[in-house]
């Protein structure tokens, strides 16, 4: 372990410590909120809370800087909260206690929280900073951001006072974000009716994991494995080798992380026992054929288990025929933007058990046409097999501004301090920029942010030195803002 305060620059690190101290999953960010509230009060400076959670802290303008226009400061407190099989971590109560490895700071077996938590800590910084020169500065520290959007979708019309937003939630240093996906949570249920275990049947839990899962909107191009479509791959085809009976199924636990582990139990005929391993063994290579050179690591595990009951044939048929048809990854990359995917769907969570189904697709579009189409398609598949489908937390995108004028400040400034020139992205996440956009017509955004890889998945890392440069030119953006015209 590293002691994370004694990093440089110290200004953002210290306060990143504070944030793997204290416990911050989606929807349980309170006691950080608490605490950051009456820091920032100690020190003199304005807070509110709205309506929604959301934390805001104001900062004068630095004298004789006062006639600057406003900047916001955006980021958000929650965190993915993820952790490799067998490793014992609460997110609820313990700390994340990274190390240090080759220039990246690391958490081995869970998520980091740099996403969004390097973020925050710089918006902190400057609230803490009396060597900054910089205009009225407010930071806007939303919640549950991860969960739903539902701190910015909660965010109050009128309450920002400046005109320039800078998001600090992006995880590739030298490019600059001006556009980000919308999307839209497709939650489908379906109860189920069971029978007794038959006579002469085995049972055994299967297993699909070792896949390395990731950000399901920034990594759903790579082509890695989703643990849950992977797992009904392989029922469906055991359906053609043995009389398979489905008892339950467990997959994914987030719904904006490719699932990397997923646990179905089944029973089938003992005397089909030979094979069905012969399957397992089978289809274990044929997938690290499939994804060799990006998760090659995937493993399929049989597991002796006991039940007393299984699915009715009837709903077991339509819940894995439904599963199995289910849109995973890209649907469509842009025709306006190269490189970059338009249209998604990430299958992120599955449950089936104690009669009752549960899935939550997330959609994700450039275009909020296109979120609206492939959702209203997954919910036709889901109603054809007899599913209830509510669509939840739709937010919109954020369209892409060339014209920016903060754009322009960042691309200025960047040259200034680094030499060069940045990229310009648009990303197929889902950033908050859309949303308070969205409730701020007026507000110029830009999104940027330091090196970040594995967010949304255990071994979650960010570049030390991208930190630092990070660091350097937010202080020198700050600098540079125009006066109020």
């Amino acid at each position: 372990m590293v002691n994370i305060a004694e990093l440089q620059p110290q200004a953002v690190w210290e306060h990143f410590q504070t944030l793997c101290d204290i416990p911050r999953p989606s929807k349980h960010e309170q006691q950080l909120r608490d605490y950051l509230k009456g820091w920032a009060e100690l020190r003199g400076l304005q807070t509110v809370v709205d309506a929604a959670g959301n934390l805001i802290v104001r900062k004068p303008a630095t004298p004789g800087l006062e006639d600057r226009v406003g900047v916001v400061l955006q980021g958000h407190l929650d965190m993915v909260c993820q952790a490799n099989a067998g490793t014992e971590h609460d997110f609820f109560k313990d700390p994340i206690r990274p190390v240090l490895q080759d220039g990246w700071l690391v958490a081995e077996n869970t998520t980091l929280g740099a996403d969004n938590g390097i973020g925050v800590a710089m918006g902190l910084a400057v609230l803490a900073s009396d060597d900054i020169a910089h205009g009225p500065i407010e930071v806007l520290m939303t919640l549950d951001e991860e969960a739903g959007m539902g701190g910015a979708l909660g965010l109050e019309p009128g309450l920002l006072q400046g005109s320039m937003m800078i998001n600090i939630d992006t995880e590739e240093w030298g490019e600059f974000y001006m556009g980000c996906a919308g999307g839209v949570d497709v939650n489908v249920t379906r109860s189920y009716d069971t029978l007794a275990l038959p006579a002469g049947y085995q049972t055994v839990s299967l297993l699909i994991r070792g896949l390395k899962g990731g950000h399901s909107g920034a990594d759903i191009h790579l082509g890695r494995g989703n643990a849950n479509k992977l797992l009904v791959r392989l029922l469906r085809e055991l359906e053609a080798e043995t009389d398979l009976r489905l008892i339950s199924f467990v997959g994914g636990t987030a719904r904006n992380a490719l699932s990397r582990e997923a646990v179905a139990q089944v029973a089938y005929p003992a005397a089909d026992a030979q094979r069905v391993a012969a399957k397992l063994d089978a289809f274990q290579s044929l997938l690290r054929f499939e994804l060799a050179g990006v998760d090659e690591g995937v493993t399929v595990v049989a597991e002796s288990s006991s039940a007393t009951s299984v699915l009715a044939a009837a709903d077991q048929a339509a819940i894995l025929a439904a599963l199995h048809a289910a849109p995973h990854g890209v649907k469509r990359m842009s025709q306006r933007v190269s490189g970059v995917v338009e249209t998604s769907n990430n299958l992120g969570v599955v449950r089936v058990e104690q009669g009752k189904v549960f899935a939550n697709l997330m959609v994700r579009s450039l275009l909020d046409s296109g979120t609206w189409m492939l959702a209203r398609e997954v919910e036709s598949l889901f109603g054809l097999a007899g599913f209830a489908v509510e669509m939840e937390g739709g937010y919109p995108g954020w369209a892409p501004n060339p014209q920016s004028p903060l754009l322009a400040l960042f691309q200025q400034v960047y040259t200034q301090e680094f030499g060069g020139k940045a990229g310009v992205q648009v990303i197929h996440a889902g950033l908050e920029c859309g949303i308070i956009g969205a409730k701020y017509p007026a507000m110029d955004m830009v999104s940027f942010g330091p090196t970040i890889r594995g967010a949304h998945a255990p071994g979650e890392r960010v570049e030390l030195a991208s930190v630092d440069k990070a660091w350097q030119l937010l202080k020198a953006v700050l600098a540079a803002v125009p006066r109020r015209s």
